[in-house]
């Protein structure tokens, strides 16, 4: 039993679904840009490829391709095997990779809904500025699947003590004296349970406070924004210029129009019926005359004595209206009641 069950796990592959640790996975040391997206990882790295591109031929111009070297000419390598002049290649497809990177690669980010690409010879930063500013401009939506789009700048192992001396040496670009500026702190931590937010917002703001004293939290409207995420054991950092200007660096936020500014010619037009509330409100000598029955009222008033002999029927009514109450009528069916009264203490009235 013990071999038939050997020979299964080596004829379907045993454990070969898990993934190999490589170079596909992000690193300490590595930079690029950090994409979030909506249940389909596939389509946001298609769609991260096809933008990242365009913008770079654009800043960078296109990319050049690897030149294949073919150092044997037609006659040495008939005369060699054909053995030989496989290895040879083989060496030299290598050594071609080695030479030349492509300049953006999709790397496992260690997250679900996080694809991370990474950058050769771009500026992370640069490059995603350059796309959010453009689209704050010309507000067309060039992606579906894509959220948010971070450039990371540096990145280091995810413990306290490493990010502590990585960090005090890579902002000193933007805050160290005499460089000084208004910043906020940006945390977000995935698959990683051994850092808690409060404790590495103070250790970085107390980093950035001994660079220069004069930096000082904004958090409505910074002039750089510290993004720090964190992926299992990777710690990715960035410094962001215009981060509320652009929503967070999200692409969908951004090239949506504004919606509050295009209602002010509905309020303007709301507000000219001013005249016709005027004219509304002109009614108020008929109000007046209205009110002007006050003497009437006075006059239907007077008829206090009848009411007072029609109150000595009191009993006749208690009778009825028991019975009323007994039958549980509507509520209008008091007044019914009083007309009834009313009516049979005229009767009475009259007899006596």
């Amino acid at each position: 039993m013990s071999e038939t069950r050997k020979r299964s796990r080596k004829r379907f592959g045993g454990h070969a679904h898990k993934k190999q640790k490589g170079s596909r996975e992000l690193e300490v040391g590595a930079q690029g840009v950090l994409i979030t997206c909506n249940m389909n990882e596939r389509k946001c790295t298609s769609e991260a490829f096809s933008l990242l591109n365009e913008y770079a031929d654009a800043l960078y111009g296109r990319e050049q391709p690897a030149d294949t070297q073919d150092s044997l000419s037609e006659e040495e390598e008939d005369d060699e095997d054909a053995e030989a002049a496989l290895k040879k290649e083989v060496s030299q497809i290598q050594m071609s990779m080695k030479t030349h990177q492509q300049r953006f690669t999709a790397v496992d980010s260690g997250a679900n809904n996080v694809v991370f690409i990474r950058t050769h010879g771009v500026d992370p930063e640069q490059l995603v500025h350059h796309i959010l500013s453009d689209l704050h401009q010309t507000k067309k939506r060039k992606s579906r699947v894509i959220l948010r789009m971070l450039p990371v700048s540096g990145t280091c192992r995810a413990f306290p003590e490493d990010m502590e001396k990585f960090l005090s040496v890579f902002l000193e670009r933007w805050f160290r004296a005499p460089q000084r500026a208004t910043y906020q702190i940006c945390f977000k931590a995935r698959n990683s349970s051994h850092n808690k937010r409060e404790e590495v917002i103070k250790a970085v703001a107390g980093l950035v406070g001994k660079l220069n004293p004069l930096n000082k939290v904004d958090l409505t409207n910074p002039e750089l924004s510290i993004i720090i995420e964190i992926i299992k054991t990777v710690c990715c950092v960035s410094v962001l210029k215009d981060y509320t200007l652009f929503r967070k660096y999200n692409l969908q936020e951004v090239a949506k129009e504004p919606t509050n500014q295009s209602t002010g010619p509905q309020e303007a037009a709301n507000q000219s019926t001013g005249p016709q509330e005027a004219a509304n409100q002109s009614t108020g000598p008929q109000e007046a005359a209205n009110q002007s029955t006050g003497p009437q009222e006075a006059a239907n008033q007077s008829t206090g004595p009848q009411e007072a002999a029609n109150q000595r029927t009191g009993p006749r009514e208690a009778a009825n209206q028991t019975q009323e109450h007994g039958d549980g009528e509507k509520a209008d069916g008091s007044a019914e009641s009083h007309d009834v009264s009313a009516g049979n203490g005229t009767k009475e009235a009259e007899l006596e």
